[in-house]
């Protein structure tokens, strides 16, 4: 099909139903992927489309797929992945309006956050269309209450979202479920290897359409950036504020705790401000959307949770308060500015070190982003006294003041006042909460000890040009050193996690689990990074403490995660130590030991009883064990080792042939198993309390002298 010549809605075969429809909403012509989406979909081809956000996906499949649609047939005919809630709910909406005449229609948009009865309901009455998101689908395909026998079209909208957030799997799980014969219709933004595999295995000779706009869905919006000085962001955003004339406005932040505290702050200056998250229900959440569409906020605080399938029509300004870790996410905030050929504002701060960034936003999106004065104190009061003589000007024209005139005119009677006089008066009691003239902090350059650190490689980078050209495996860190040899980024720690290479794990899973655990966004997960028998991947210091230990009891590919503190003791999971109990008789004093009666040295700390750990902003009292060194008798080649019924200790087992001995070797870390013969508890596991060579130990009565070896 030609691109010169984009043809009407009405030329496209569409269903008459659905025509009406359009007309009503206000489409005056189709988009570049509507145009060339809607033939083959009508003609049940399967397709592979290729698009920015923003530029009609939603029309180009529901439209075709609603006019191939058997209403008399009351099962899901139609299924819509999308990887959020929000985009669900979008998709929905959007289909539920094209199909507005459509005699009998229903569509269920299923999503976890949602109650299960309702959604329960509502499949037992029987739908035509089903949007959700991957992984409430398998909870229904699971349950058996999803019966896709009949389904006749499937569509993978945002699959490139879908790979990111560790959904592609499911999605692959679930086209196993649909029919053979169905039709699939894939989208996406961008088309790594991965989402080509996919359609390469569940496509049947796709109808492969790609549209070049990447900069085509910007071109309506006015990119700008500020540079991070010696200001802080809160006030320079507050001035932002104050000059720029928007009518609704989305801040974008990068952790939950952010967008709850930015939003406060906002709140506390006079601005009508929201969080949206995804600590917040769904229910909350939806409200949030719902007032800002309707004008009952001004501001939403978001993170990138919102950044699909919020479509509102009254924001007109985007502000990228903290940058985005990539130039897609960059791409798909502004994206809900500027849509439907309206004009909009994006502004973006950027502190020195991520100038590198903004160079590669400029790269991706074709478009120079260019650079922001901060308002002036002159500009923000030139501001405040333009809408000062407006709402003069409003009152003047709107109210009846006959009552204050004659007050007025009784006072300068009474006072022998000029009435410009009474008027400045009045203005300045006017403006008292919210001066004219206001005083606002200098803007100086910041000092050399404000600059952040500089980042650090990971474990593994050092010397990649060569090593992975020779195929060396990075190095594997010494137990406790994962801090020291590469530090989170600022905002993020370092955790380490019981689960590694030999339990298969890849960075995929990590990222799944956590994600739908702790409801941490998948581009909010940091570094991360294999081992052998372990991993460390980075998360935000705000986690709270109740998610660190959800996360501890989760389990991925076999292995519980146990989540701890890279290099640090865990905050929440230290190990108690138990006293030994020894008989009266004896005399002994209790001392701290662990299964195996021998004492197991903790780390120095200043304070032996005690120590502290910052964790989510939070500091929690870590008890740590008063425990004395061991001491060890210097032992021959050979050695015997039996635990003494009742004590716990360490003793010997003498028989009629003497002392029995055993060889026991000690690694250098970790525990000893020693076999014994002889012993009532073969096996028994003696902690190796210092790194050192094989050494034997021998013992000869109950009560052996130890002293260091």
């Amino acid at each position: 099909m030609s691109t010169d010549t984009v043809p009407r809605f009405s030329e496209l075969a569409l269903a008459a139903p659905l025509l009406q429809a359009i007309d009503e909403v206000g489409y005056e012509a189709p988009s570049p992927i509507q145009a060339q989406s809607i033939p083959p979909l009508l003609a049940g081809r399967d397709l592979l489309g290729m698009a920015q956000t923003g530029t009609g996906k939603t029309a180009a499949f529901a439209l075709p797929l609603l006019s191939r649609l058997d209403l008399a047939l009351r099962q899901p005919q139609i299924l819509v992945l999308a990887p959020t809630r929000e985009l669900a709910i979008q998709v929905a909406e959007a289909i539920q309006t094209y199909a507005r005449h459509l005699p009998g229609f229903h569509i269920l948009p299923i999503y976890g956050g949602q109650g299960m009865d309702v959604q329960l309901r509502q499949l037992r009455r029987g739908v035509h269309v089903v949007v959700g998101t991957p992984g409430r689908v398998q909870d229904h395909l699971r349950r058996g209450t999803l019966v896709l026998d009949r389904l006749a079209a499937v569509v993978l909208d945002e699959a490139d979202e879908m790979l990111r957030m560790g959904f592609i799997d499911d999605v692959e799980q679930i086209l196993e479920h649909t029919p053979p014969q169905r039709q699939v219709a894939l989208f996406s933004a961008t088309m790594p290897a991965v989402i080509r595999r996919v359609a390469q295995r569940h496509l049947n000779d796709p109808v492969e359409i790609r549209i070049k706009t990447q900069t085509t869905t910007l071109k309506t919006t006015h990119q700008r950036y500020w540079q991070v000085s010696g200001l802080h962001k809160l006030d320079a955003l507050t001035r932002i504020l104050e000059v720029e004339e928007f009518n609704a406005l989305l801040i974008f932040v990068r952790t939950k705790v952010a967008t709850q505290e930015l939003a406060e702050k906002l709140g506390a200056r006079g601005y009508a401000s929201s969080a949206l998250n995804g600590d917040m229900n769904q229910t909350l959440r939806e409200k949030t959307i719902e007032r800002l569409k309707n004008g009952g906020l001004d501001i939403v605080v978001a993170t990138d949770v919102a950044a699909r399938g919020l479509d509102v029509g009254r924001i007109s300004h985007v502000i990228n308060y903290d940058i985005p870790y990539d130039t897609e996410a960059y791409v798909h905030r502004i994206g809900r500015t500027g849509r439907a050929g309206r004009k909009g504002e994006a502004i973006l701060f950027v502190s020195p070190r991520e100038r590198r960034m903004l160079r590669a936003i400029e790269k991706a999106t074709g478009q120079p982003i260019t650079p922001m004065q901060l308002p002036s104190r002159e500009d923000i009061a030139d501001h405040r006294v333009v809408q000062f003589k407006q709402k003069i000007t409003d009152i003047l024209e709107a109210e009846d003041l006959g009552f204050f005139e004659e007050l007025i005119a009784g006072y300068q009677a009474e006072h022998d006042i000029g009435m410009s006089e009474i008027a400045a008066a009045l203005a300045f009691q006017v403006q008292r909460e919210r001066p004219l003239k206001p005083v606002l902090r200098e803007d100086t350059p910041p000092s050399r000890r404000a600059h952040e650190p500089r980042a650090q490689r990971a474990p593994g980078e050092q010397g990649t040009r060569h090593g992975a050209a020779r195929g060396f495996e990075p190095r594997q860190p010494r137990p406790g050193t994962e801090n020291r040899d590469a530090r989170a980024e600022a905002g993020m720690v370092r955790y380490r996690i019981e689960v590694g290479r030999e339990q298969g794990v890849q960075p995929k899973n990590i990222v799944g689990a956590i994600a739908n655990e702790a409801g941490i966004e998948s581009r909010y997960i940091g570094q991360i990074t294999l081992y052998d028998s372990y991993s460390t991947v980075d998360l935000p210091e705000t986690m709270p403490a109740e998610v660190f230990k959800h996360l501890q009891q989760v389990w991925v590919c076999g292995q519980q995660l146990q989540l701890s503190i890279a290099g640090g003791v865990p905050a929440i999971v230290a190990r108690p130590v138990r006293a030994r109990t020894t008989p009266a008789a004896t005399g002994k004093p209790a001392t701290p030991h662990g299964k195996s009666g021998v004492a197991r040295p903790e780390r120095a700390s200043a304070n032996k009883s005690a120590d502290t750990k910052t964790f989510g902003g939070k500091k929690t009292a870590v008890k740590l064990p008063d425990v004395k060194k061991t001491a060890f008798k210097k032992p021959a080649s050979k050695t015997a080792v039996s635990r003494k019924p009742g004590t716990g200790t360490a003793g010997a087992r003498k028989t009629a042939a003497g002392v029995k001995k055993t060889n026991a070797s000690i690694p250098r870390s970790g525990t000893l198993k020693v076999k014994n013969p002889g012993a009532k508890a073969p096996g028994t596991r003696v902690r190796n309390t210092k790194p050192g060579p094989k050494i034997g130990i021998k013992t000869k009565s109950s009560k052996p002298r130890r002293r260091p070896v």
